[in-house]
């Protein structure tokens, strides 16, 4: 799919900065995802491997919703270095067309200037402190991305996650959720917890190569 395609359906602004980075063809599981209600609100859960295109997915769907005026964006991530560096992409890509701000603190707070802000990067564990603490501009989030969604088998950190998708589903009633994962074993399961439609897709920049490495020589399977 040509980004042209989705001229009509995205704001200008979004449009723009796509531009700007050189985007022109959209990748499988990007047009996939555009075809499965992305920019209509719908919940996704995109099941795709690594670099075949899952940020952009979640971008498309927070600026058009920034950008149309529907609300907040909150994007979920499983480790500060991770958030630091989505923090730095974004506010890079996004600067003039959107707020962006990293909560990953340990401090026990609401962060009440974070209301300032259009996206909003934090760990599971710093939402789950803007919970406790009824942080007020929670209520404005319209678009709820989950990176790493796989995690919530995770017997740590899993039931912390778990708990706190299902507070943002009671507590917000229209939020849109996308799920980011490269590994879910049960894709079908989660999509029908979540209330969300699965993209799956199995294109990836580079091929992979299967192959077996004994006393020096490497074999690839056919």
């Amino acid at each position: 799919m040509h980004l042209s395609n989705i001229k009509n359906k995205i704001p200008e602004g979004l449009y723009s900065v796509l531009e700007n980075e050189k985007i022109s063809e959209l990748r499988p599981a990007q047009e996939k995802a555009i075809e499965a209600g992305l920019l209509e609100g719908e919940n996704l859960l995109v099941c795709t491997p690594t670099s075949s295109g899952k940020t952009l997915i979640a971008e498309l769907g927070m600026l058009n919703c920034v950008l149309n005026g529907n609300g907040k964006a909150l994007y979920i991530v499983p480790l500060k270095a991770l958030g630091s560096e989505k923090f730095n992409d974004f506010k890079r890509k996004y600067e003039g067309k959107a707020k962006v701000a990293l909560s990953i603190g340990d401090f026990d707070t609401s962060d009440p200037h974070l209301i300032n802000y259009d996206i909003i990067i934090c760990t599971a564990e710093k939402l789950d402190s803007l919970i406790r603490h009824h942080a007020p501009w929670l209520s404005k989030i319209g678009v709820v991305v989950i990176d790493e969604i796989h995690l919530i088998n995770d017997p740590g950190r899993g039931p912390t996650l778990e708990i706190l998708i299902t507070l943002l589903r009671t507590l917000l009633k229209k939020v849109q959720i996308i799920g980011l994962s490269a590994t879910i074993g049960n894709p079908k399961e989660l999509a029908d917890w979540l209330d969300s439609k699965l993209v799956l897709d199995t294109w990836r920049p580079v091929k992979l190569h299967k192959g077996i490495y004994v006393q020096g020589e490497l074999t690839f399977k056919e």
